[in-house]
């Protein structure tokens, strides 16, 4: 027993001072493990107290402020993966840049989609005002063109009314007829009738024309004159109940035993009683009436 104890007395000794010396060793082994995390593995390089002129005036770089790393400890030096709330701290600053990063991402496609949305805006208006612009030069074109055209247009009517207005008097003589009375009555014979008869043909349906009458008699002063105005009014009757030819067309003077115009021997003496009727036409009046049997004999001219 004695030998016993004497044996187990320097083993425990030996157990209480293995335990008490790694009591002690576990703190300064701890301590140095975050001495040496806080230094840097590289030292800054001492700034010189009178730096080159060209160095002072180059821009300094930006740099990102560095981030502090946490004190993780001797557990999380030796373990760090072991625990949630390490990883969280490692986590959380990447997880802020990463939201920072897509709000300034959201933001410039949402500044990018406003400056299109503007112009796409002024170039619809730029277009619109543009297509407005070129309607209102094919309008005002199309109303010059069409201001020239009446222009042109009245400036022919003009013309031709000036024409027809010079030539509404002018009448040309186209035929004559020279209608005997014997026996000086107002009555007519069978030839007088077929000469007046032809003539109505000829003028029947036509406008523009006129017919004068120039009544003569042998008889002198008021009497030849009063002989002569039957010899007409016999005509013109005529002419009028059997061809409906109309009154304002006849023209007729009573002569008497005077010379009408355009005679060639005026001075020999009326010696018979007649009526010399000339057909006078106006050619612009013609114009407008359509060509038939009538018309083509008004133009032919009769001994």
């Amino acid at each position: 027993m004695r030998i016993k104890s004497a044996i187990s007395a320097p083993l425990s000794g030996k157990l209480a001072f293995l335990l008490l010396a790694s009591a002690l060793a576990v703190p300064v082994l701890a301590q140095e493990a975050q001495s040496t995390e806080s230094t840097p593995a590289n030292p800054p390089a001492t700034v010189q107290a009178n730096p080159p002129a060209a160095a002072q005036e180059q821009p300094v770089p930006y740099t990102a402020s560095p981030v502090k790393q946490p004190k993780e400890g001797f557990w999380g030096h030796m373990n760090p993966f072991a625990r949630k709330k390490w990883v969280k701290q490692r986590l959380d600053p990447i997880n802020g840049e990463l939201s920072e990063l897509d709000e300034v991402n959201a933001k410039n496609a949402k500044d990018i989609r406003d400056v299109d949305d503007r112009a796409q805006t002024g170039i619809h208006r730029a277009q619109s005002t543009a297509d407005a612009a070129n309607q209102t030069a094919t309008a005002a074109d199309d109303q010059a063109r069409q201001a020239g055209s009446t222009a042109q247009n009245a400036v022919n009517q003009v013309g031709n009314l000036t024409t027809t207005v010079n030539g509404l008097d002018l009448y040309d003589e186209k035929s004559t007829v020279d209608i005997a009375f014997k026996g000086g009555q107002p009555i007519l014979s069978a030839e007088a009738r077929k000469n007046l008869d032809d003539l109505a043909t000829k003028v029947n349906g036509q406008s523009g024309y006129i017919l004068e009458l120039e009544a003569h008699s042998p008889s002198s002063g008021s009497v030849g004159i009063e002989h002569s105005a039957r010899l007409a009014e016999a005509v013109k009757r005529y002419l009028v109940t059997e061809h409906n030819l109309p009154i304002y067309r006849m023209h007729a003077v009573a002569l008497g035993n005077a010379h009408g115009n355009g005679e060639e021997d005026t001075a020999k003496p009326v010696r018979s009683s007649s009526v010399h009727i000339r057909l006078m036409a106006n050619s612009l009046a013609a114009q407008g009436a359509a060509p038939t049997q009538g018309a083509a004999a008004l133009g032919a001219e009769q001994p």
